[in-house]
C-alpha cells in the first residue's frame, strides 16, 4: 500500500501545535487550540488502524502485540526519566505529581484521576491510555469475521460512550468520555476511503478548509461544549479533507514534514521533559524575555526531534526488524497525542 503522505504531514503539523501549546501556556499565552492536535492524532489513528487491517488475514494476536510493541517501550523510557526529574528537580516540574501507585499506574495506563481526569506521571500520556483502550477494542473486533468487523467495531465505541451519561465519576466514567468517538470518526473515514470513494480536488481541499477553520473559531464557541464536537468534529474534516484531495492529486512528499511525521510520536512524548530542559538553560543565558518562547519552542523542538533518532527508531528497528515496505507509515505512530 502506498504511504498516505497528508497524513504524515498532519502527524507532523499536529505535533508542532502540541508544543506551540504548551510553549504557549507557559508563557500565558493564546494558542489553547493548538491542544487540537491530540483530536487530529485520534482520527488518524482510527483510520489508519482500519486501512492498514481491513480486508487482510486477521491476527488479533499479531497486531496488539505489535502495537504494545511500538507505544510502550518509548512511553515507559520517558516515564522512567520523567519520573527522576520530578524527584530531583520538583519545581520545575510544574503540575506533574508522583507517587509509587501513579507510576505503577502510568506503566499500565491506569494513572490516578485528577478531577475526574486521567493524569499520568507523563502527563501527555493521557492520550495513550484512550489509544490503548482503542487498541483492545480493535484487538477484539478482530476475532469476528471481517464482514462484521465495522459495524461492530464502530457500535461499541459508540455504547462505550454512552455509558459516560451512566457512569459515576471514577475510571469508568474517565475511559468512556465522548472524545473517544473521534476514532470512530476515522474508522467511518477509512472505511469510505477504502472502498474506492472519491471527491474533486476542491471539495477534498474544502472540507480541510472547514476544519481549520472551525478550529481557528473554536475559542468563540460555548466553553461548555464537548470536546469531541468542538475540536473533534473539526479534525475529523480536516483528515478525511487531506486524504481525499491527496487521492484527487497525489503529490511528491517533501523531506522535512515527512520527518516531522515519523518524529511526531517523539516529539509528542519527550516534548514537556525536553522543554523543562530547554527553559532552565535558556533562562541561565540570560536571553531577552521577548525572545524566550520562540526559542525555547524552536530548541524544544529539534531536541525531541533528535531524540526520535537516537531512540525511537533504534527501538522500532529492534523491535520490528521486519516491517513491510509497503504499509502505511503512519501506522506506526498513530497514537501520538498531546495533552491540555
Amino acid at each position: 500500500m502506498t504511504s498516505i503522505h497528508s497524513v504524515q504531514y498532519l502527524r507532523g503539523l499536529a505535533a508542532c501545535a502540541v508544543v506551540c501549546f504548551h510553549v504557549s501556556e507557559q508563557f500565558g499565552g493564546p494558542f489553547d487550540v493548538g491542544a487540537a492536535g491530540v483530536d487530529i492524532f485520534f482520527v488518524i489513528s482510527g483510520f489508519i488502524m482500519w486501512v492498514t487491517t481491513a480486508g487482510r488475514p486477521a491476527d488479533p494476536w499479531r497486531f496488539m502485540g505489535r502495537r504494545i510493541t511500538r507505544i510502550v517501550p518509548l512511553y515507559w523510557i520517558v516515564t522512567l526519566l520523567t519520573a527522576a526529574g520530578i524527584l530531583i528537580k520538583p519545581q520545575f516540574f510544574y503540575g506533574h505529581f508522583f507517587s509509587v501507585p501513579n507510576f505503577v499506574g502510568s506503566l499500565f495506563f491506569l494513572p490516578i484521576l485528577q478531577e475526574n481526569a486521567l493524569h499520568p506521571i507523563v502527563m501527555q500520556g493521557w492520550t495513550l491510555c484512550y489509544e490503548m483502550m482503542f487498541y483492545l477494542v480493535f484487538t477484539l473486533v478482530l476475532f469476528l469475521g471481517e464482514r462484521w468487523r465495522f459495524g461492530v467495531l464502530v457500535g461499541a465505541l459508540v455504547a462505550i460512550v454512552a455509558l459516560h451519561f451512566v457512569f459515576a465519576a471514577g475510571y469508568a466514567r474517565a475511559f468512556t468520555d465522548p472524545i473517544v468517538l473521534e476514532f470512530a470518526a476515522g474508522v467511518v473515514v477509512g472505511r469510505f476511503w477504502l472502498q474506492g470513494y472519491r471527491l474533486p480536488l476542491a471539495v477534498g481541499l474544502a472540507m480541510a478548509g472547514a476544519g481549520f477553520l472551525l478550529l481557528a473559531a473554536s475559542p468563540l464557541f460555548d466553553a461548555g461544549m464537548a470536546r469531541a464536537l468542538r475540536w473533534g468534529l473539526p479534525a475529523a474534516l480536516i483528515v478525511a479533507g487531506a486524504v481525499f484531495a491527496e487521492r484527487a492529486r497525489p503529490f511528491k512528499p517533501a523531506a522535512l514534514p515527512t520527518f516531522l511525521g515519523d518524529a511526531s510520536y517523539s516529539i509528542y512524548l519527550w516534548h514537556v521533559v525536553v522543554g523543562v530542559l530547554a527553559t532552565g538553560v535558556i533562562l541561565r543565558t540570560g536571553l531577552p524575555a521577548a525572545l524566550q518562547p520562540a526559542t525555547i519552542l524552536v530548541a524544544t523542538l529539534a531536541l525531541s526531534a533528535m531524540l526520535y533518532l537516537i531512540v525511537e527508531k533504534p527501538l522500532i528497528g529492534l523491535l520490528h526488524p521486519h516491517r513491510p515496505k509497503g504499509a502505511v507509515k503512519a501506522a506506526n505512530a498513530a497514537a501520538a497525542g498531546a495533552a491540555e
